[in-house]
């Protein structure tokens, strides 16, 4: 097997993220009554429901090795080769993953195919995510990562005919560390061991980072960054893209 992107990211990666409840709810909501679903790109197992029956695949031997005891059994594969039936599941999901997969195209049909009634899937709308304040005054690089990299909504709905999108706001103190959830709280973009959770970092050059990151400090500590966006420490969630797309395969 290709070595898996998180092989190589994905250290560390279980203490970094964890899911935030408000997020799960968005994604129970989205699977409604399945009992069976599978978890493509699962990593660790964050925003797997106990309350279900859970599959797991996951190309990456590092994030598999981080899966709690507990946590649901893991197959190591990739979406565009699921070892398992037409219909062998209630639902597929996949959780901030696709824009990993070397096809993305193929990893949805194949979700199509293994599921007998739902497809959710949990991506961003990169346009939206630049609009952000982290994107568009410190580090816009980031955004030619996301463009290059996320599939474009409309794209989805191409491939998932059908399916509808809902926006999924970042609630404030999200403790699910993806470096946008720190849109109130600033301070922790500097530092670096929380970085190393999302994916995003390693693929811009490190002098643009850093370059971002001289800027976002001087503006912490002159008040800036406060007088321009001081509002969003109180306000109880934030737009940044984060989109959910649901399909019912027929």
């Amino acid at each position: 097997m290709v070595e898996a992107a998180y092989d190589r990211m994905g250290v560390g990666y279980s203490s970094i993220r964890r899911p935030d409840p408000r997020i799960a709810a968005h994604l129970e909501r989205a699977l409604g009554d399945a009992r069976s679903v599978l978890n493509v790109g699962a990593g660790t197992g964050s925003y797997e429901s106990a309350d279900r029956e859970v599959t797991a695949v996951e190309p990456s031997e590092v994030m598999i090795a981080q899966r709690p005891p507990d946590a649901a059994p893991a197959v190591q594969a990739r979406a565009e080769d699921l070892p398992f039936e037409d219909d062998s599941f209630d639902a597929a999901m996949a959780v901030i993953t696709i824009h990993h997969w070397d096809d993305p195209r193929a990893g949805l049909a194949e979700m199509v195919r293994v599921a007998r009634r739902r497809v959710v899937v949990l991506t961003f709308d990169a346009p939206v995510l630049g609009e952000s304040w982290m994107v568009r005054e410190y580090f816009p690089p980031l955004q030619r990562v996301h463009e290059g990299y996320m599939p474009p909504i409309a794209d989805l709905l191409e491939w998932l005919p059908g399916a509808h999108i809902e926006p999924v706001p970042i609630p404030s103190r999200c403790t699910d560390a993806f470096w946008c959830t720190f849109w109130d709280r600033p301070e922790l973009l500097l530092d670096p061991e929380l970085r190393k959770g999302s994916s995003g970092w390693h693929l811009v050059d490190p002098a643009e980072v850093e370059a971002g990151l001289d800027a976002l400090r001087a503006d912490l500590e002159s008040g800036r960054w406060d007088k321009r966006n001081g509002h969003l420490r109180d306000a109880p969630e934030f737009d940044v893209g984060l989109r959910l797309v649901v399909a019912e395969p027929a």
